[in-house]
């Protein structure tokens, strides 16, 4: 069921998103090669308890982190651990905060120094393809239109999109109804309501899009071995368009 949200609610969101907002931003002034994974989710979560907030993602059905971070070949769920960022790499953190019962969430890729340009070109067009997603939505869209227009910018710029994983609402749950798939038929899903909150995140892939998960259960890499990049942000759904609440 998806649960519409009151201005109340959504008050609660807009705060808990910006302390995801303000995380990103820290995050991305501050990673850089020779920092470990486990040094970029210190990171987060210090800055997530320090903004009164709790990390959503720690201990959440059992995963060991405040933040997930995915290296270069992860395309998402990467458990922060001993692997160096490389001068080259392209690192997604995907993070959520939790607080006055609600939860924030967002991604970013970061190319870390001078990445190739095939790897700037995977991150920009991801980063576009959220955009394309939401490009006209609002109240009455069909949900199938944010995975329509973001598969078909993937591809014109010759990369493919993820079909394991998707977006998804939020709101007192990290995860609630509906899921909002990175592809899709124009004019098809349920028209969604004002003041329906989705976070939109776009996966997209150098290569296939098949990916398998590690034995950790939970780091999901390119079955291909090339590079995959993760870009999202919560918004609210409003009658002539949408607010981005963690930009």
């Amino acid at each position: 069921m998806i649960r519409v949200k009151s201005e109340e609610e959504i008050s609660y969101l807009r705060e808990s998103c910006a302390i995801v907002r303000d995380c990103l931003k820290f995050v991305g002034e501050r990673i850089c090669a020779g920092m470990t994974t486990k040094e970029v989710d210190t990171l987060v979560y210090d800055f997530i308890k320090a903004s009164g907030a709790e990390p959503s993602c720690l201990g959440y059905c059992g995963y060991p982190a405040s933040a997930c971070v995915s290296v270069n070949e992860v395309v998402v769920h990467g458990i922060p651990g001993d692997r160096v960022l490389r001068e080259g790499d392209i690192v997604s953190v995907d993070l959520c905060a939790y607080k006055n019962g609600f939860h924030g969430d967002g991604a970013r890729t970061f190319c870390i120094g001078e990445a190739p340009e095939e790897k700037k070109k995977l991150v920009r067009v991801t980063e576009e393809c959220f955009f394309r997603g939401i490009d006209g939505l609002k109240a009455g869209t069909p949900l199938y239109d944010i995975g329509y227009r973001v598969q078909k910018h993937a591809e014109e710029n010759g990369f493919s999109v993820i079909r394991a994983y998707t977006g998804h609402g939020i709101g007192r749950e990290m995860h609630e109804d509906p899921a909002v798939p990175n592809y899709g038929r124009r004019g098809t899903g349920v028209r969604l309501r004002a003041n329906t909150v989705l976070c939109i995140e776009p996966m997209i892939a150098e290569g296939s899009y098949r990916v398998r998960v590690l034995d950790d259960g939970w780091t999901a890499v390119m079955e291909d071995g090339k590079c995959a990049a993760h870009y999202e942000n919560t918004v609210v759904v409003r009658e002539d368009g949408v607010e981005i609440l963690t930009l």
